[in-house]
């Protein structure tokens, strides 16, 4: 009577061989654990990297000609009392630093910041300890990490945009004066000056202005003046100098950022109520939601890096925090 012969397993295996397959074994795990966490985050996830030197809020952040990012200004915690501060750092994303670097002749705090054309960066209106409501603007120059006052706005407010045009010059829209604005304001680097331009169809204060790719200016969000959050939105055309109506987001945002990506689109991150993440794609006018933030925060900053990512730092509770969003 012929013995059957059991079936060949990696256990019936020479040792060598079953060495070998355990080894193979562990890497393809090791390959499918390693994937889990990206397929698990969605398209967009958020990294920590270094924390500011000062926790602030209601700062504004600039990124800069040699692709420094220039934090200025905002409330810092000056024992137990908000106080607006005149100090700026920058941070440096191939090493994940911030360093300071020279104070603005005012303490702000809900000011704005835009880098113009020429590399210098115009900080604008806000908050400060004696005057209020400031109209005051000033000019910082990297090449020596000073500042230097130029022309003021017309109108004193905070809480509002600045966003620079593809003629050079710098768009402000709507803020807080008392009460919500739908004014802006255009101001002209060649002269120092500013000028009147049509005004929003919702006066907001709190929300965002991106340029697009169009040349035409996205707002979003903010609040109007009965303090109810917006999720409306509207576009900025610099060559009739009017406002038009876009679709509402999928919330309301107040306090948020918004940032123009590489492919176009406009990433809103965080804010007040809602501190969600989404996407507007002006080719449809819509928006979608994206992945959230590790932490919830408002008050803050967004910047796009040169490597396409975008980094988020600080916010409202003096957040030293920072992250990194990856489209």
């Amino acid at each position: 009577m012929n013995s059957l012969k059991p079936a060949f397993t990696p256990f019936h295996a020479p040792a060598g061989l079953r060495r070998l397959l355990v080894v193979v074994l562990a890497v393809l795990l090791l390959g499918v654990l390693t994937a889990l966490p990206a397929l698990a985050s969605g398209s967009g996830t958020w990294t920590l990297t270094g924390s500011l030197n000062v926790g602030r809020s209601k700062h504004t952040a600039t990124l800069l000609s040699n692709g420094q990012v220039l934090v200025a200004g905002g409330l810092f915690n000056d024992y137990g009392y908000p106080t607006p501060t005149r100090s700026a750092e920058l941070y440096t994303p191939s090493t994940g630093k911030w360093t300071n670097t020279g104070s603005m002749n005012v303490p702000r705090a809900f000011h704005v910041a835009v880098r113009l054309s020429d590399g210098r960066v115009l900080v604008a209106g806000g908050r400060d300890p004696l005057n209020g409501k400031q109209a005051t603007a000033e000019l910082y120059d990297p090449a020596t990490g000073t500042w230097a006052y130029t022309g003021s706005m017309n109108t004193g407010r905070s809480y509002f945009t600045a966003t620079l045009l593809p003629n050079g010059q710098v768009l402000v829209a709507g803020g807080n004066n008392g009460g919500a604005l739908a004014s802006a304001e255009l101001y002209d680097p060649a002269t120092g000056t500013w000028t009147t331009t049509g005004s929003l169809n919702v006066g907001r204060s709190k929300h965002t202005a991106t340029l697009l790719s169009n040349g035409q200016v996205l707002v979003a969000g903010g609040e109007n003046p009965g303090f109810v959050y917006l999720a409306s939105a509207e576009l900025y055309n610099p060559a009739t100098g009017s406002w038009t109506i876009t679709s509402n987001m999928n919330a309301a945002h107040s306090e948020h950022t918004a940032t123009l990506l590489n492919n176009g689109q406009v990433l809103v991150a965080g804010g007040l109520p809602n501190s969600g993440v989404e996407l507007y794609n002006p080719a449809t006018g819509s928006w979608t939601i994206t992945g959230n933030l590790n932490k919830g925060r408002y008050d803050h900053t967004a910047t796009l890096l040169n490597n396409g990512q975008v980094l988020a730092a600080g916010g409202a509770g003096y957040l030293t925090s920072a992250e990194l969003y990856t489209p």
